[in-house]
């Protein structure tokens, strides 16, 4: 199936369609607006007028349930890897251990819907999941395209990496497959990403391997790629595999990394500059994030409480 998809099949016909995804339909291509607006706003500006208040007196409830569905697999010890929302808050979007990406979308309670018909009796799903894909190997990582949006399908798309395949983008409306970007190695063979991750303005799509980064065009699905190593002449930066990438989302120009061999890196978009080089993990990264005005950098690492 990935030979199949090959720069020809998805390519949206020139690099100055940013924050646009092509999708094929017959024999027509058709390029799709994804939220220009959000994409043309200044940095720092930011809505924050219809954000819900936190309160912490208030214990939580329970509005749905799921758990069926991922014990119903020929994986007897099938556990979650992970969950991401999608950017537009309708969907979210999980992987397990029995290499499946389930995709649940929340019910639109502003068309009447009533949350208190969905059932969240144990041992009972509330609902099943809306999109089911199966990528056949382990699941490394997945990632949302920045700008998705219900509203606007050919936005609909995220990115995954897994075991001996190339990184997949992926239809969240009809679990098809839009294209494929591929790294090989000196061998000229597939070689897998471990993260991934979309920049900013949604045009590249950022991977993570042993000792370097390689950022693909979003619109040039295929093998073109620029590769930037993590490592200078002296030997010096960030070593080993690159675990997890994540860009600041106050449009700063900068992302951070995650390495097994302990580090985190903040490094320049435009020329992948090394910025800052940060220790203090106990055990290999596997998460990096910025909070949301992108003055403070999270990492989770293995073997921390």
């Amino acid at each position: 199936m990935d030979e199949e998809r090959d720069g020809e099949s998805c390519s949206p016909g020139g690099e100055e369609a940013n924050g646009r995804i092509e999708q094929q339909n017959g024999n027509n291509t058709v390029l799709e607006e994804a939220t220009e607006t959000a994409a043309e706003s200044s940095p720092g500006e930011h809505d924050y007028t219809y954000w819900p208040s936190v309160r912490f007196n208030v214990p939580p409830n329970r509005n749905y349930h799921f758990s069926a569905q991922f014990r119903d697999s020929a994986y007897s010890n099938n556990f979650h890897k992970g969950v991401k929302w999608s950017p537009d808050g309708s969907c979210f979007l999980s992987s397990s251990e029995d290499n499946k990406l389930r995709l649940f979308s929340l019910p639109d309670y502003y068309d009447g819907c009533d949350p208190s018909a969905y059932s969240v009796a144990p041992g009972t799903d509330s609902y099943g999941a809306s999109v089911v894909v199966d990528e056949g190997e382990p699941i490394y990582d997945f990632c949302w395209y920045p700008y998705m949006s219900s509203s606007d399908p050919a936005s609909c798309v995220f990115a995954t990496t897994t075991r001996d395949h190339p990184i997949h983008l992926w239809d969240a409306t009809s679990s098809t497959l839009r294209c494929t970007y591929r790294a090989y190695d000196a061998v000229d063979e597939i070689t897998a990403a471990i993260s991934v991750a979309f920049n900013s303005d949604g045009t590249k799509i950022f991977a993570g391997y042993n000792k370097c980064i390689r950022v693909f065009n979003v619109h040039r699905p295929g093998r073109d790629f620029k590769q930037y190593s993590t490592l200078k002449g002296n030997k010096e930066g960030q070593t080993g595999i690159i675990s997890a990438i994540a860009f600041s989302p106050s449009h700063t120009g900068m992302l951070a990394t995650g390495s097994f061999s302990q580090t985190t890196a903040i490094y320049r978009e435009d020329n992948m500059e090394l910025l800052y080089l940060l220790h203090g993990q106990e055990g290999g990264i596997t998460h990096v994030q910025f909070s949301k005005d992108g003055n403070y950098l999270y990492s989770g690492g293995r073997k921390v409480n």
